[in-house]
């Protein structure tokens, strides 16, 4: 059903607001915003100078809704909301599978630093975003190295009895056990804050105070201490080669060709380079950078929700600048500025960001078209019809039939799509039961399949016997247009040595053979996916302590008994006359605690 477009125009308001496309079942298509919601929808119905992906689009459209908004402004907030809850399938399309991990710096008495991601709920302080995990992990053992902060959870710091080993090593000053005090712990905290922050000048010149100090007290230990931790810092700010005297910046660069788009975001916090990532959003190459650029931008700040900074940087002067820096001021709730025309230090920033970007796209094809070699020879090699579009592989993990998980991994033609990836915990079987822990996975999975998100190919890491499980998991729920290839490790159990199972035959395929190469990413990105599930569950069933099971100790007696011993092994190995001694413990619950520990 083709949409008429003409009435539906004729009573269309001249206002700002925002329209949304469906095609014939009722699904949305597109959602867009509009100054003049009459010019911009009939935009889309003049015929002339529509790209090829708009042209698809005005094609599937059955039908036309619109809200309108009290500005422009809302009108943008209003579709971004809109594309982050409904994902149409012709607007841009920014994955991300996790978001930004932060250093957190806790309210304590004796602050931890540690890694935080998600919603900053906790009370205490939060530095960032890093560009990855990796970027995180390297500043903490940077600061724990040169201020030795402690590093443990409050439940672990409150029953130390004794230092741990990061302490033995140099690496913390044990507040748990009172080896530094409040003040001069915190003294360190507020150094690596100063550092954090990007005062490291300041924080130079502190230290160097505190060296003068020591050393006129005769304190030369501590005077050579400090003298080296002055030396660590001034090291890594050499090899800092990207650094300024200013700014929150994010650069954002992109780069177009080869079809597809490559957009790489650069983070500056207090004039520190802390690193960047680069994204490839699914954009119409007919569109103009700039248009593009301005697409990525409202969906990485509104729907992505990252922290707006001080200042954004683009390649590209984007649409409505002047339109996105007010709201964005607007959201922050400070001022924001958007430019493209820079100088000096900032446009060493843009260049840098601008070869990452290029170099991101020039790396992306390369693997894209390696990536197509393996699934033709993948198509080749299993006489398929067509190159599958999906394909989903299953294995199961556990330890001597303990906390079992069973992984499904998801690939289209893109590689991993992770987002769709799926762990089951498998209840109710004898120990050990692969098979019964496959056909248990495979129904759950598929007994309520969506349309759209059937496999092609379906991989089952196993021989026949987890192969013929699947087929009849497939023919027991009807389903009859999914092949399934069985990946064995065959006789020497050796990589590149695998046995397929396919359509009723074995075959092993060449060494070098891109067919082969795919399969095993497949089958080892499953078998990954499944450990990590199963160390999950069976850590998560170990970490349980024992005192929980034991009648008549609640909270209260449990904390005191850890407080007591340190930790709950201690506890095992104490002997009755030992825990007897625990405030609130009688010789009687001693004894009843001893017997359940050691039953």
């Amino acid at each position: 059903m083709s949409f008429d477009a003409k009435p539906f125009l004729q009573t269309l308001a001249n206002k700002p607001g925002v329209y949304r496309m469906y095609d014939s079942k009722g699904d949305l298509l597109y959602v867009g915003k509009a100054k003049s919601l009459k010019n911009r929808v009939a935009s889309y119905f003049n015929n002339r100078g529509l790209n090829a992906k708009t042209q698809a689009l005005v094609l599937r459209i059955a039908s036309v809704e619109v809200s309108i908004t009290g500005s422009e402004t809302e009108a943008l907030l209003l579709e971004q909301n809109l594309i982050k809850k409904n994902k149409p399938p012709y607007n841009i399309l920014l994955k991300d599978d996790k978001s930004y991990p932060y250093i957190y710096l806790s309210a304590h008495e004796f602050p931890l630093l540690s890694s935080a991601r998600g919603k900053r709920h906790k009370e205490g302080q939060y530095f960032g975003p890093y560009p990855s995990a990796t970027a995180v992990k390297e500043s903490l053992n940077f600061l724990q190295r040169l201020f030795r902060l402690r590093n443990c959870v409050d439940s672990y710091f409150q029953h130390r009895s004794r230092p741990c080993l990061q302490h033995q090593i140099g690496r913390c000053s044990a507040p748990c056990v009172g080896l530094i005090d409040k003040e001069r712990y915190g003294a360190d905290i507020q150094h690596a804050r100063m550092f954090l922050q990007g005062k490291n000048q300041d924080l130079i010149l502190d230290l160097q105070g505190q060296m003068e100090r020591a050393a006129s007290a005769l304190l030369f230990e501590e005077a050579a201490r400090v003298r080296d931790q002055i030396s660590y810092l001034r090291k890594v700010q050499e090899q800092q080669s990207i650094d300024a005297q200013y700014g929150d910046v994010d650069v954002i660069a992109i780069a177009q060709g080869l079809g597809m788009t490559a957009v790489h975001v650069a983070n500056v916090r207090q004039g520190r380079m802390l690193g960047s990532r680069s994204y490839y959003p699914r954009l119409n190459m007919d569109e103009s950078p700039s248009a593009a650029l301005s697409a990525f931008i409202s969906q990485f700040y509104l729907v992505m929700s990252h922290d707006i900074c001080d200042e954004i940087i683009t390649s590209e002067r984007i649409e409505d600048e002047r339109f996105i820096q007010r709201v964005f001021s607007q959201q922050r709730g400070k001022p924001v500025k958007v430019s493209h025309a820079v100088r000096a230090q900032r446009m060493r920033w843009l260049e840098l960001a601008k070869e990452n970007a290029t170099e991101a796209l020039r790396l992306k094809s390369a693997d894209k078209q390696h990536r197509k070699a393996q699934y033709l020879a993948l198509k080749e090699a299993l006489a398929l019809a067509e190159i599958p579009s999906r394909m989903e592989c299953f294995d199961i993990s556990h330890s001597h039939g303990e906390a079992t998980v069973a992984s499904c991994v998801v690939f289209n033609q893109d590689g991993p799509l992770k987002s769709e990836y799926r762990k089951f915990n498998i209840e109710g079987l004898e120990p050990g039961d692969d098979y019964g822990a496959m056909q248990q996975a495979l129904t759950r999975r598929f007994k309520k399949v969506q349309v759209g998100k059937m496999p092609q190919l379906l991989l089952i890491d196993g021989g026949k016997g987890q192969v013929n499980i699947a087929l009849k998991v497939l023919e027991a729920l009807q389903i009859s247009d999914i092949q399934v290839l069985g990946v064995s490790k065959g006789a020497t159990r050796k990589a590149g040595m695998e046995v397929l199972i396919f359509a009723g035959r074995s075959f092993v395929l060449e060494l070098a053979s891109p067919a082969l190469h795919i399969i095993q990413q497949i089958r080892d990105e499953s078998h990954r996916f499944a450990i990590s599930g199963h160390r999950a569950r069976r850590a998560k069933s170990r970490g349980r302590s024992l005192l929980q099971d034991i009648a008549g100790i609640g909270p209260k007696r449990r904390k005191e008994l850890l407080k007591f011993f340190g930790d709950a092994g201690q506890v095992t190995a104490a002997s009755v006359t030992e825990i007897a001694k625990v405030p609130g413990i009688s010789r009687q619950l001693a004894q009843q605690i001893y017997q359940a520990l050691h039953a």
